[in-house]
């Protein structure tokens, strides 16, 4: 207090407003400087014993934090039906979800919602974990690439190791309720991933190729993921590559969805023809890419308006099929990507190592021969239309034998026993008849011998099945009249299409003749304006005396003539102004002078020729004058 009297002490000479005004305002920031203080070092004693870690929501702690109670137990929450977490992959705490339906109301129409309950953003929840005390707080920021959320954990302890264990625990319990599903990865229009959600994993078994092809690519696969030392020291880039080509609806991208489930590997997709897409944006994605994932690139020589060859002005199509529209739609979407920004990102040497690519497309002979070669599709599979021995899998597949669903259960029991789990209910779809396994052999070979070889898609036999998924006995019965009615489908649409293209060549055609013949009437056009209209005045002092008189009558037919094409009528008496050009009425007029004239001096040469001088001179006069009246008028 005695340092703050002598602070003072100056102002005690002021009036006694002006001392407690400055006296208020100093006080009040010494207090406020000192509430600042004390704060701050508190917060800087209490942190020290905390340990705080952010993490983004869509990570696997996410899904480690939604089993706990607290999360359900809540006194501010968000209330939502749709998925919490990385996934949809299992009941969180606090959840409400209808019973299992049965069949009748499943047909009816009736759809099971999960009531997801999801504590509020800004607000703390406490959580034990390991005799430790968590704080756990849910915050959302904008940001100018959208909105952003994350977790923000801190715990009273003087270690990290708390949080590792944390990590670690969450990871597992991830891990173990992924084991059947797949994650989906897309490229956003900044250069990132987005996780899209999760896919229940596709039974390899599901998958119906030729034989043996099938097991080469698993075992391709398994042998490259377990080399990656081998690869290292024979100095050989860790990458591999299959080009999955053929007819469409043969199963390539479902076969890349088994393999991934198999594999147990996450699936990165890549749309070369994504609006803004470049060489510098493919190039960051690749190099964000993880290891042991599965990199798709599907319709591959559709991904390009411009096509994946070396040619920029190329379609990757027939000449005749190209147009301008696609090169107009190229410019306006922003995509800029090309052949050497593609293959430089998927071998370059900034290019990820330790994933697999897989590449698909229709039209093989579409694609550059350096986006075929071997380093970077290393493995070519080829998908043909379905075969009889196809179309029979297909059926044992979609139809399953009594037998063999009782092995199922009795697998999963057993699995669910060795992990101390409860087993997996299974569905029971009281409207599919389960069959025998001697009548499901018969009905499948009965159903092969009903379908033609290499002539229907595996997506069209799939699609027949579906139909009559709740009818085996019916399906094979009318697979016949169905392969019948798919030939008279086909036969139709081909010929429609023939008549279009026909239609359109016609067209084309017709309009070519037009522009032609229009172009023909403008050229006709320029050429009878640039035909000479007067008469040179040498030819004029060469015409004979006799002729003069018949000379006059021809150029006076000419000019009416010439009037005539140009859209004008001669009217007898109207100016002539109005029917020719200005030349010719001169030299019609010095014609005619000079007819009249010698028609009264024949035995006269001379004066022939001095009327011949005098319509030179006035045919020369008369276009000077002409010329100039033209040049006024036209100012």
């Amino acid at each position: 207090m005695e340092a703050l009297g002598k602070l003072l002490s100056p102002l005690s000479m002021g009036t006694s407003a002006v001392q407690d005004t400055v006296k208020l305002v100093v006080i009040g920031g010494t207090v406020e400087t000192a509430r600042r203080i004390s704060g701050s070092a508190w917060s800087n004693f209490v942190d020290s014993f905390f340990l705080t870690a952010h993490f983004s929501e869509d990570d696997v702690l996410m899904h480690w934090l939604s089993k706990q109670p607290a999360f359900g137990k809540s006194r501010e929450f968000d209330i939502t039906t749709r998925s919490v977490g990385r996934n949809n992959m299992d009941k969180t705490a606090g959840d409400i979800e209808d019973d299992e339906e049965d069949g009748e109301q499943f047909s009816h129409g009736k759809r099971k919602k999960k009531v997801v309950f999801m504590p509020c953003h800004d607000t703390t929840h406490n959580i034990y974990y390991g005799g430790h005390l968590l704080r756990v707080t849910r915050s959302k920021r904008n940001s100018e690439y959208g909105a952003t959320q994350e977790i923000k954990i801190s715990v009273v302890a003087r270690s990290n190791d708390v949080i590792k264990r944390l990590v670690l625990e969450a990871k597992k319990l991830y891990e173990a309720d992924a084991e059947h599903r797949i994650h989906i990865y897309l490229a956003d229009t900044y250069g990132y991933w987005r996780y899209n959600g999760s896919r229940q994993k596709r039974p390899l078994s599901s998958i119906v190729l030729e034989p043996g092809v099938k097991d080469m690519i698993v075992a391709d696969c398994k042998d490259f993921l377990r080399s990656e030392d081998w690869y290292a020291e024979r100095g050989i880039p860790y990458r591999r590559g299959y080009l999955l080509h053929g007819v469409p609806g043969s199963g390539k991208t479902s076969l890349i969805h088994a393999l991934a489930g198999e594999l147990g590997l996450d699936i990165y997709v890549v749309s070369l023809s994504a609006k803004g897409m470049n060489d510098t944006m493919l190039m960051n994605l690749m190099g964000r890419i993880p290891q042991r994932c599965i990199l798709l690139l599907e319709d591959l020589d559709a991904a390009f308006t411009r096509s994946v060859t070396r040619d920029a002005t190329s379609t990757g199509v027939p000449m005749s099929s190209k147009s301008t529209s696609s090169t107009n739609t190229t410019e306006s979407d922003g995509n800029s990507l090309s052949l050497s920004g593609l293959l430089n990102a998927l071998d370059g040497v900034a290019a990820s190592e330790g994933r697999l690519l897989f590449a698909t497309t229709n039209h093989i002979d579409r694609l550059d021969e350096a986006l075929r070669r071997p380093g970077r599709m290393d493995v070519w599979i080829n998908f043909k239309y379905a075969t009889k021995w196809q179309a029979e899998g297909i059926f044992k597949c979609f139809f399953p034998s009594r037998e063999a669903t009782a092995a199922a259960a009795a697998e999963d029991l057993k699995n669910a026993e060795a992990q101390g789990k409860e087993p997996p209910k299974r569905k029971v779809y009281t409207t599919i008849p389960l069959l025998s396994a001697d009548e499901l052999v018969v009905l499948a070979k009965q159903f092969a011998e009903a379908i033609p070889e290499n002539e229907l898609s595996v997506a069209g036999l799939q699609g027949y099945l579906l139909k009559n998924k709740s009818r085996p006995r019916e399906c094979v019965a009318e697979a016949a009249e169905w392969v019948r009615t798919e030939r008279e489908t086909r036969e139709r649409i081909k010929k429609e299409k023939e008549e279009r293209e026909a239609k359109e060549r016609e067209e084309a055609l017709e309009k070519k003749k037009k522009e032609d013949a229009k172009k023909a009437t403008t050229d006709d056009e320029s050429k009878s304006e640039d035909k000479p209209r007067s008469i040179k005045k040498k030819q004029i002092v060469q015409i004979a005396a006799p002729e003069v008189t018949e000379t006059a009558a021809a150029l006076e037919n000419a000019i009416k003539t010439d009037a005539s094409t140009e859209g004008k009528t001669v009217t007898p008496g109207s100016p002539a102004v109005d029917v020719v050009d200005s030349d010719d009425l001169v030299i019609l007029s010095a014609l005619t002078t000079a007819s009249a004239t010698l028609a009264s001096h024949e035995d006269s040469s001379k004066a022939a020729e001095k009327k011949a001088e005098e319509i030179e001179t006035k045919v020369t006069s008369g276009t000077e004058e002409t010329t100039s009246t033209s040049t006024e008028s036209a100012s």
